[in-house]
């Protein structure tokens, strides 16, 4: 199996197979990564592939709310742009743009090859050591972001529907910051489990939307905290009373008893399960060279999600929430 995937500032390309199958894996990927040749035919085909992925996108308003409060969140800066692109800026690509966004990204000092199976680090590097290029470079700096001069806005798509698509969004620390642990933690408390507060206060005890949930996003020295609701028009301000009101309890009150406790269970559970699959573990190390230049140990996250406190979820909490106006977007009848 071979598959590629873009997020707003990484690219990766990952291959899954029996380990025998290994060196032709690396063949095949290698191949993508550092010499494609791409053919005008195929450009053009998978130009309207992307265009038709683009519409099929922004027709789904549970797909296309990603993007608008990105865009209300980020300002002018690049973390604001859709990553598939525009019909504009798909159709002003051709293969010297290409050619030249391969050479400056794939062939940087800072590629990470993780791999995740029977090998050595050695026997990996043995096996792609035929197929690297004869240069690397340092490439560009993270163009870096700065809060002030991205103010929030609010954006609305405003379209004949039935339902409402709603989007909150604020600025948070970025993955490095030692706050990174209580902010998933807060974000597992107030929305993105069925036992979290959002859910049990907006669905199940007031039917107010039939989707709530919240995530948290992180990169170089920023990232986002995000609320996202599904649901009737008539229901938009009730719900927004109930987000906010719930988030200011976590910011005057902090977790409730034994709240903290559950959430570190669910998220510890969830990593264990997860390093079940060969993936999982080849994510986690090419992640963890990416951003910290070291392979993380598990055991040693596990131990930093358990020191977190009811102290500094609220503190952090405090830090995203308190004072501050979220960045928001609607899909849906005005």
């Amino acid at each position: 199996q071979i598959n590629a995937c873009t997020s707003e500032d990484q690219t990766v390309y990952e291959g899954r197979g029996e380990a025998d199958l290994m060196p032709v894996l690396v063949d095949v990927l290698s191949d993508m990564v550092w010499h494609a040749t791409f053919p005008e035919a195929e450009i053009e085909l998978e130009r309207e592939v992307i265009g038709e992925e683009i519409t099929m996108y922004r027709e789904s308003p549970s797909d296309h709310i990603g993007d608008l409060i990105s865009a209300a969140l980020w300002g002018g800066h690049p973390l604001g742009n859709a990553i598939s692109g525009s019909e504009e800026s798909i159709h002003a690509i051709n293969r010297e743009t290409l050619v030249n966004f391969r050479d400056l990204h794939h062939f940087r000092e800072d590629i990470v090859i993780a791999a995740a199976g029977p090998f050595t680090a050695d026997q990996m590097m043995g096996m792609f050591a035929p197929h690297l290029p004869g240069r690397f470079h340092p490439g560009t700096p993270p163009l870096p972001f700065d809060a002030e001069e991205a103010p929030l806005r609010k954006i609305a798509d405003l379209r004949e529907s039935d339902q409402l698509q709603l989007s909150l969004a604020w600025h948070t620390p970025g993955k490095r910051s030692e706050s990174r642990h209580a902010l998933r933690l807060l974000s597992m408390m107030l929305g993105e489990i069925s036992s979290s507060r959002l859910f049990l206060e907006l669905r199940e005890e007031r039917g107010l939307c039939y989707q709530i949930g919240s995530d948290v996003t992180f990169f170089d020295e920023t990232g986002s905290f995000e609320i996202n609701a599904g649901l009737d028009p008539e229901s938009r301000e009730e719900a927004l009373e109930c987000i906010h009101r719930e988030i200011a309890d976590l910011v005057e009150k902090g977790p409730r008893p034994g709240e903290l406790d559950r959430a570190k269970r669910l998220i510890i559970s969830q990593s264990k399960l997860a390093f079940e699959s060969t993936g999982s573990h080849a994510a986690w190390a090419g992640e963890g060279l990416l951003d910290f230049d070291e392979i993380p140990s598990p055991s040693a996250w596990r131990e930093k999600i358990l020191e977190v406190t009811d102290k500094d979820v609220r503190s952090i909490a405090t830090v995203v929430f308190k004072d501050k106006e979220p960045a928001m977007a609607e899909i849906g009848v005005g």
